[in-house]
């Protein structure tokens, strides 16, 4: 998810809750493909069967995330939930913490649950009064990444949930503590040239990749429409330093 993305930043990650969506997402252009399931919650965990299917139709041509459900902040479950997921073969296992508990303990517990192959990617809710301050707590946990995500769908885009000075300063503490940062929550065709001169490592879609919303079907023309809107952004981003000789 980290290492060797082909477009270029941010990448495009579209979230599927089966093999067939998977390989549309594929074909459209998607970076990383991120097991979900939206009808158990915002983060909710698809059937470890289900994600071994989806990593084996993959088949290493992109990488594939997962998320291990809306769960507690209790270090147990998630650390049992993320070495379980794990085992799955995904690249990368996102854990959300919602905001309701001190997130520390169970980030610490989870630093060593999955392998070397698996890394750890923290989502944090931007509806929920997020605590910058864990991005430290996730470098020394050994974490790879942390997003922002929105707990509630309903709640509209995560651009109108924080501004864009907050998502920039997101954006700077996470880099300033190694951390790979990705943005997601409802974000639309329209979000694209409003998020890209932030520089976010990745852009996570669901809803906008399906007709009847994020618990509908990914289509294939959406895929592509969203794959194009992000090239477009990125080069309109990068027009003026490439216009200077």
């Amino acid at each position: 998810m980290i290492e060797g993305l082909r477009r270029g930043k941010p990448a495009f990650l579209a979230s599927v809750t089966n093999a067939d969506e998977a390989e549309i997402a594929l074909a459209g252009g998607a970076d990383i493909i991120d097991c979900k399931d939206p009808a158990t919650g915002a983060l909710g965990a698809l059937p470890l069967a289900t994600v071994r299917d989806i990593v084996s139709r993959v088949d290493g041509r992109a990488s594939v995330s997962a998320t291990v459900g809306d769960l507690p902040s209790d270090p147990e479950v998630m650390r049992a939930a993320a070495t379980q997921m794990a085992q799955t073969g995904v690249d990368v296992v996102k854990v959300g913490f919602f905001g309701e508990e001190d997130p520390r303990a169970a980030i610490s517990a989870l630093g060593n649950a999955c392998s070397r192959e698996s890394k750890l990617v923290a989502v944090l809710m931007a509806d929920r009064a997020p605590d910058f301050s864990v991005l430290e707590a996730l470098r020394d946990a050994r974490f790879a990444g942390v997003m922002l995500d929105t707990a509630d769908k309903a709640a509209g885009s995560l651009t109108t949930v924080l501004s864009l000075r907050q998502l920039a300063e997101f954006l700077r503490i996470a880099r300033a503590h190694d951390l790979f940062a990705g943005l997601a929550g409802s974000l639309r065709e329209r979000d694209i040239a409003v998020l890209t001169p932030l520089e976010p490592d990745m852009l996570g879609f669901r809803g906008a990749l399906c007709a009847a919303g994020r618990k509908g079907a990914v289509e294939a023309d959406r895929v592509i429409a969203v794959r194009r809107a992000m090239d477009n952004a990125r080069f309109a981003n990068v027009a003026p330093e490439t216009s200077v000789a």
